[in-house]
């Protein structure tokens, strides 16, 4: 058995874990990261879409080597019945401003070249190796056991992903419940680059992004997300583990409704499967969130909940790059100060506070509870869609007012239920 110490070691060669890896490394701290797959990014189901903010504040140049996809220049909310969808789509110029600027990524292309500047940095990087215990000794974690190699470190940070069973082990974290994690499932879909910028009406090196509700979950918690790829689509559904049971469909076969449905299929028509994955999502948003340091060790992005579902945005990549780098510069600061310590590392908690990080998990919190409305999923596409043929379809019948049309179609969810879905809608936003 050997034993190597290092000042830090990350569990987890994610954006978490590399973005902590990155800014140790730049600041001259011995770090190691141990990730269980075969190479960064090869075990990533994430849907695509980067907010790069983030990003920009590890990487100021980032741009200019990173593997992106296209910018994101149209917004797309598709309310989905079986046979149409209602759709709302926004564009502007300032998606194209450098300040809210977002791409779709593919994360087998992102995380490695991460990776590679926080090698370059001077991280250590082991693949292929599964962490299988903490080590802890005089009542504060001190480093990994993987396999027969015991890495003894100052800190450890723990970036394995939405389960962090090793946060569960040390009782930082608590079991997932149903209602907290979603299961997606994702396609890559080859198309050409031209292709793709016509079916989509923009330009070369532009992009948009799509969510949808209804149809594909069978009336499910969940729904479908597509971003275009410089060469295809990445596109694919998710449910919450709590409502699976209450689906008309299996989740192997949502994804399949959702590329069949009308407003998809021609998208994709021709394509070729490139990649087919699936994961659980953490959903569950502030509420979810576990401790996040204790003695010797930090946890963060996926592994600390830090995604937000709002329904017309899912929000993941750039939390866990902020979170890393602020663990990474927290461990920097018990560095100098020899204090590795609960206290030591609670500046941890104070910089996530004063971040981005903190105040829209805790600005969005309530929405969970929104998105596991069922009306959501169910009465409105259907009511929308009955809104909108009456006014749309000239058939030569009787027209029909607006608001009785509205009325009519509205019926099924019942003015009371409305009344509250809108209070909670309006409160959570």
């Amino acid at each position: 058995m050997s034993e190597e110490k290092f000042d830090a070691i990350v569990v987890g060669g994610g954006l978490a874990g590399s973005a902590a890896a990155y800014t140790l490394a730049r600041a001259g701290l011995e770090t190691a990261v141990v990730e269980r797959g075969t190479a960064c990014g090869a075990k990533n189901v994430t849907g695509g879409r980067l907010y790069a903010h983030s990003l920009s504040r590890l990487i100021p140049d980032f741009a200019e080597s990173a593997p992106l996809e296209r910018r994101i220049v149209k917004e797309r909310i598709l309310l989905m019945t079986e046979s149409g969808a209602t759709t709302v789509e926004y564009g502007d110029e300032k998606l194209k401003a450098s300040a809210g600027a977002s791409y779709s990524v593919l994360r087998a292309k992102l995380d490695p070249w991460l990776a590679e500047r926080a090698e370059e940095a001077g991280a250590m990087y082991v693949t292929g190796i599964r962490v299988d215990k903490l080590l802890q000794r005089k009542g504060r974690v001190c480093g990994v056991i993987a396999g027969e190699d015991v890495l003894c470190a100052d800190v450890v940070l723990l970036a394995d992903g939405v389960h962090s069973l090793l946060a569960q082990r040390l009782g930082m974290k608590k079991a997932l419940a149903p209602q907290q994690v979603a299961v997606g499932v994702k396609e890559v879909i080859g198309l050409d680059e031209k292709t793709v910028s016509e079916r989509f009406g923009v330009a070369p090196g532009e992009g948009v992004a799509c969510l949808a509700a209804g149809y594909p979950t069978g009336g499910a918690v969940g729904g479908g997300f597509l971003y275009t790829n410089r060469a295809g689509v990445s596109l694919g559904t998710v449910v919450t583990l709590h409502h699976i049971d209450e689906a008309e469909v299996k989740v192997p076969d949502m994804i399949e409704r959702f590329k069949a449905h009308p407003a998809i299929a021609p998208l994709i028509a021709g394509g070729e499967l490139l990649e087919y994955a699936a994961h659980l999502v953490p959903e569950g948003g502030y509420a979810m969130m576990p401790e996040l340091f204790w003695n010797g060790v930090l946890v963060a992005g996926d592994a600390a909940g830090f995604v937000i579902n709002m329904g017309y945005s899912f929000r993941g990549m750039d939390f866990a790059i902020e979170s890393g780098r602020l663990a990474a510069e927290t461990v920097i600061r018990a560095k100098r100060q020899n204090d590795f310590s609960a206290a030591g590392l609670s500046v941890y908690r104070r910089l996530l506070e004063h971040s981005f990080v903190m105040r829209d998990l805790r600005h969005y919190q309530n929405m969970p509870a929104l998105m596991n409305t069922r009306q959501i999923y169910n009465e409105l596409p259907a009511a929308a869609a009955e809104i909108l043929g009456g006014l749309f379809r000239v058939d030569g019948s009787e027209p029909k007012k607006a608001s009785k049309l509205a009325l009519s179609a509205l019926r099924s969810v019942g003015p009371a239920e409305l009344a509250k879905l809108g209070m909670k809608a309006w409160g959570t936003l």
